[in-house]
């Protein structure tokens, strides 16, 4: 094994000239990082310093400095990589669970599996990479303000204190616990108001009052910043106050450094740089943008074109060296603390091996957190679990078999997916009868009915496509190889070989074959792919995705003539990230619902897997289904066409369960009126049917809490880009919600008692809550204490309730436990109007304990005990 981490230095060594630099201080292990730092930015010349500062850093091989990309992701397991990683649940559903120790164990595998991954990039001289390194872009902290936005997926949903207390395991067990070594680096974003649209979001400016900064959007972000220590922020697109939040004088210089004394890196979001003078017109030229960034604390260009002015602007004047320095030191001690410059036997991070990745431990433990996440909303008339005697069950809906679903957005690939109707049918065995339909589409009564057509498409006398494959983006020059597919439906994931040593990553394909009619009429032929394609056919452009640079389906259809031959070319190319490409044939069939209901009405059960999907929601996606806008939703209620159906199967008369797929809350009033069971089950990750076929069955007793609040209707939101949280989220939301924030019921019962807390306290002590807890029922389970703290009686503006305590306990049928939670003065506090700053109120305070907020009614749960006490 080599003994310098950095395959750059290997070859640096090799080369004609190359200095001794392993003299030099900065590979000295035995140093302080700090006069290490300072060593090798001394050295640097402008140019590389420019360079340095890029998201992409080029290997200097006179240093023995490797290349490095700084852009990695690792919102729920390793992102994006070339190698098969192990899928948590989406970061909503790990809210769901409500469980800092299952965050936190998340994390530490996600850690191991990215060393283990850094380690295979080293080894096999990839270090430049995208998606290799150790500096994850991840949390995503902002506060989920509406669920029309379609990145609240990648959140931990509407609560800052949640938030900031998962959002600190996840930083704790990424990053490590070594004195000396960071295992990874987590980074904190976006850094700030930030939570939609995603359509207008590289233009937008928000100014949020004084009170919201700092009682919403903020508090997570200083628990991260303060208290877990995160070595990374990332800034957002948006402009707050006017300013670009990149640039912006009150986020980065007076907060983010002054306040909070925040030394760590921080990186533009993904060409947010750019967006100074392209949308939000607050610069004239790239070179102001850049300078005004770097000034302001912004270390990392992620964009790779803007901060190549900065070496005209040192040499013209307009910017000093030495502030470039200030941004360089920062970044090179995060690849220090990374053990980047030490021997391998010194950082034992650096020894993980490729055994880590998907290991038994680390899929046990996305099974485990699926299971948790799973939140139980509604179960009339014991529908759940169901019988494990029944002999037939009908799994339906457009999440009953989708892959991609499960697996959310910034995900991994796993070596396996379970979906629910994978799920079930392991779980039933072939003693059971399964009746499967898709039913409908997410938003579209009408279906593709696919059609074996392989036998007339052939080229050159062969049956299929010839596939002609590129290392380019725009099908430039010679094809790298040259093959014949018998169909078009491929999945690559980013880095895998798909021939001849080339990868899938950033290239594109040409398929060419000729379709033989035998009977005239016409048949469609639907596209699906994830990034640009276009479809020819006899020379004619009939659809033009070439820009698309997202998932999507289109669909043409052909008119044909019989013995007649049309000619048809498909045109893809990729990105960065995973590669799908399929060409489809059939007819588009109307979903007949009667009949559908008629046919399933023959099992015992019926499981409608609906809902939404990351085919979606996400974002800045160029999605344009009804409800559907840019990655955002134009509305929170459930798809239509899936009311219709699930109508249609409870008419049957047979137990009838919603299993609903989500990132973001569905206003669901009818089905919540008429269908006995539903569960909400998120994007579950790689195990998610396994989760949901334990909980159905009740292998696995539910306890999921949710951490967004579901409204009946859209009438109940104010309008998506207004930034004021007055009637927004449990704290403000003074309307009747159809689920409430922490809203979760359970197999069995749980009761409260005897709730102990001081009468009366003084300002600045903490104070000490117990209350007894019992399993009251006849299953063992899971039960979500919470803490809730109002100010009724207050002058200035407090929220109605805010959580400020929270623990997950698995009790026995039968046992009592003692929960207890200590509330600091920081939790007692409120929000100042005029300054942001923290005060103690004096008068009464309310303090309540139990499954859920103060006034909600929960079927398991019985009871929410409150006290008041007088602060002093």
């Amino acid at each position: 094994m080599h003994k310098i981490l950095g395959i750059a230095f290997l070859l640096a060594t090799a080369s004609a000239g190359a200095q001794d630099f392993k003299s030099y201080p900065m590979w000295n292990p035995s140093l302080p990082i700090e006069q290490r730092v300072n060593d090798v930015v001394s050295r640097l010349t402008l140019e590389e310093k420019v360079a340095q500062m890029l998201n992409a850093t080029p290997a200097i091989a006179r240093l023995g400095i490797p290349a490095y990309d700084w852009w990695n992701e690792v919102l729920h397991g390793v992102a994006r990589t070339p190698f098969r990683t192990t899928v948590f649940p989406q970061a909503i559903a790990m809210a769901a669970t409500w469980d800092t120790n299952s965050l936190y164990r998340m994390a530490d595998y996600s850690a191991l599996e990215g060393r283990a991954i850094h380690n295979k990039a080293i080894e096999q001289n990839r270090t430049s990479e995208r998606y290799l390194g150790l500096t994850y872009w991840t949390p995503n902290i902002n506060i989920f303000r509406d669920p029309r936005w379609g990145r609240g997926q990648e959140t931990y949903g509407e609560d800052p204190f949640l938030t900031g207390m998962l959002g600190r395991a996840f930083v704790r067990g990424l990053q490590g616990e070594d004195p000396k070594y960071l295992k990874a680096a987590a980074c904190a974003k976006h850094f700030a108001v930030h939570s939609g649209p995603e359509p207008s979001r590289h233009a937008d400016n928000f100014n949020p009052t004084t009170y919201d900064l700092w009682d919403t959007y903020l508090p997570a972000f200083k628990e991260l910043i303060v208290d877990a220590n995160v070595a990374g922020v990332m800034c957002a697109y948006n402009a707050v106050n006017t300013q670009p939040c990149c640039g912006n004088d009150l986020l980065m210089n007076d907060i983010l450094r002054k306040q909070w004394k925040f030394n760590g890196y921080v990186t533009s979001d993904c060409w947010a740089i750019d967006d100074f003078f392209k949308y939000h017109k607050t610069h004239p030229d790239a070179t102001s943008a850049a300078i005004d960034a770097v000034v302001h604390g912004t270390d990392v260009e992620c964009g790779q074109t803007v901060y190549k002015t900065l070496y005209d602007a040192v040499k013209n004047g307009q910017i000093k060296e030495a502030q470039l320095d200030i941004s360089l030191k920062r970044l090179f001690t995060i690849r220090y603390r990374l053990g980047m410059f030490d021997p391998v036997a010194m950082v034992k991070y650096a020894q993980t091996p490729a055994t880590e990745l998907e290991s038994a431990p680390h899929q046990a433990h996305a099974l485990k957190m699926a299971q948790q996440s799973i939140v139980l909303l509604k179960n009339e008339q014991q529908t759940l679990p169901l019988r494990r005697s029944i002999k037939k069950i009908a799994v339906v809906g457009p999440n009953a078999n989708n892959r991609i679903a499960v697996l959310g957005n910034y995900n991994g690939i796993p070596s396996r997916i379970v979906t629910v109707l994978d799920g079930l049918k392991e779980k039933l065995g072939a003693g059971v009868e399964i009746m499967y339909e898709k039913g409908v589409d997410f938003t579209k009564d009408t279906l593709l009915a696919y059609t074996d057509l392989k036998n007339q498409f052939s080229w050159d006398g062969k049956q299929g496509f010839k596939a002609e494959y590129y290392n380019n983006r725009e099908l430039k020059g010679e094809p790298v190889f040259t093959t014949t597919d018998d169909h078009v439906d491929h999945t690559w994931q980013r880095g895998d070989i798909i021939g001849n040593g080339l990868t899938a990553t950033n290239f594109s394909a040409r398929y060419t074959t000729r379709f033989t009619a035998t009977a005239s009429g016409s048949t469609m032929l639907e596209l699906e792919a994830d990034d640009g394609y276009r479809l020819l056919i006899n020379g004619k452009e009939v659809i033009n995705a070439w820009l698309r640079n997202r998932w999507g389906a289109r669909a043409y259809q052909l008119n044909t003539v019989k013995d007649s031959s049309y000619h048809i070319v498909l045109e893809y190319w990729q990105g960065d990230d995973n590669a799908n490409v399929a060409l489809r044939t059939g007819q588009r069939m109307k979903t007949d619902y009667a009949a559908l209901a008629a046919r399933l009405a023959q099992a015992d059960a019926i499981i409608f897997a609906g809902g939404i999907s990351p085919q979606l929601e996400g974002e800045e996606m160029p999605v344009n289904a009804p409800g559907f806008n840019g990655g955002d939703r134009t509305t929170i209620q459930l798809p239509a066409v899936q009311t219709e159906l699930l109508k249609a199967l409870n008419a049957t008369g047979k137990p009838v369960v919603f299993v609903m797929m989500t990132g973001s809350a569905l206003a669901t009033p009818w089905e919540s009126a008429h269908i006995p069971a539903i569960l909400n089950a998120w994007y579950g990750g790689q195990s998610a049917g396994t989760a949901i076929a334990d909980v159905l069955f009740g292998d696995y007793n539910p306890a999921g809490r949710l951490p967004v609040t579901f409204y009946s209707s859209d009438s109940d939101l104010p309008g998506f880009s207004d930034y004021t949280m007055q009637g927004r989220t449990y704290r403000y939301f003074t309307g009747k919600a159809l689920y409430p924030f922490g809203y979760g019921l359970s197999y069995t019962n749980f009761r409260y008692a005897t709730l102990k807390a001081p009468t009366t306290i003084r300002t600045g002590n903490k104070i000490r809550v117990t209350a007894q807890l019992t399993n009251t029922g006849t299953r063992d389970g899971e039960e979500v204490a919470q803490l809730y703290i109002a100010h009724p009686n207050t002058k200035g503006k407090a929220p109605i309730r805010a959580l400020k305590g929270f623990q997950r306990h698995f009790l026995k049928a039968g046992q009592t436990i003692q929960v207890s939670f200590t509330l600091t003065p920081e939790d007692l506090s409120l929000v100042n109007e005029a300054n942001g700053q923290l005060y103690q109120p004096k008068g009464k305070i309310s303090i309540s304990v139990g499954g859920g907020q103060p006034g909600v009614t929960n079927a398991t749960t019985s009871n929410v005990l409150s006290q008041q006490l007088t602060i002093q």
